[in-house]
């Protein structure tokens, strides 16, 4: 795991078209903005459903991929 540190307003690049920007800093809690492309899913870790051995695709739902987008 990389692990990095950044001020507010800064951002990291992730390959070619992915942008993380650190949106605003609290006590213990990051605001991230994320720039990609439509097809490329981003969900909370929270919420991504552990499958069974063997399966290599996940299926999201459609309002859950283009959320906040």
């Amino acid at each position: 795991m990389l692990v990095l540190s950044r001020k507010t307003g800064s951002s990291i690049r992730i390959g070619k078209d992915i942008v993380l920007t650190v949106v605003k800093i609290d006590r213990n809690q990051v605001r991230l903005g994320i720039e990609a492309p439509l097809n490329v899913p981003i969900l909370r870790q929270e919420l991504v459903i552990d499958l069974p051995e063997g399966v290599d695709s996940l299926v999201f739902e459609e309002d859950m991929m283009g959320a906040g987008r």
